[in-house]
């Protein structure tokens, strides 16, 4: 009779160029921090993130602090293209509660000619008519931001947990 001896599992072959270099990297990223209170916190500084009150610059916000934080780059993203109209509507809002802060008598103007003046002037002219909004809106989101994301963190960490236990018996 024959006997097979075996010690154990085969050893692993090293991972190819490509295993190495897009595959893993792509499966590190799809499964950082998805315990419950790392997903509730990426939904939490995703949401202030992609409130920004500044067009085109939230992806790249929510790329840097899912970077520095370790967070998990696709709910990120998917939040942030979700948000966007969202994002939209309140610019206004925070520009209007900008002014309130500095006790500035607002200057009236809507979204879509904020859109359409950017694309006709030069970036100084832009700045100069628009610039204070710009300050007006950044000082009302970075003073909303903290509580904000407290709230979405400390809303969503309970039922994300839950979850992650699965159904009661």
């Amino acid at each position: 009779m024959n006997a097979a001896v075996s010690s154990g599992p085969a050893p692993t072959p090293p991972a190819g160029f490509w295993r190495r270099r897009l595959v893993q990297p792509l499966l590190q990223q799809l499964t950082q921090g998805v315990t419950p209170d790392r997903i509730a916190a990426t939904l939490a500084v995703g949401t202030v993130c992609s409130l920004l009150p500044f067009l085109g610059f939230t992806s790249l916000l929510n790329l840097a602090a899912g970077l520095a934080l370790r967070m998990n780059q696709p709910i990120l993203q998917a939040l942030n293209q979700l948000l966007g109209p969202l994002q939209l509507a309140l610019i206004l809002v925070y520009v209007r509660a900008g002014e309130w802060l500095w006790r500035h008598d607002g200057a009236d103007f809507t979204i879509a000619e904020l859109i359409r003046r950017f694309g006709e002037l030069s970036w100084g002219e832009f700045l100069r008519q628009f610039g204070w909004a710009g300050i007006h809106a950044a000082s009302a989101w970075a003073l909303t931001a903290p509580f904000l994301g407290a709230a979405i963190y400390f809303a969503t960490r309970p039922a994300l947990r839950r979850a992650a236990r699965g159904p009661a018996r």
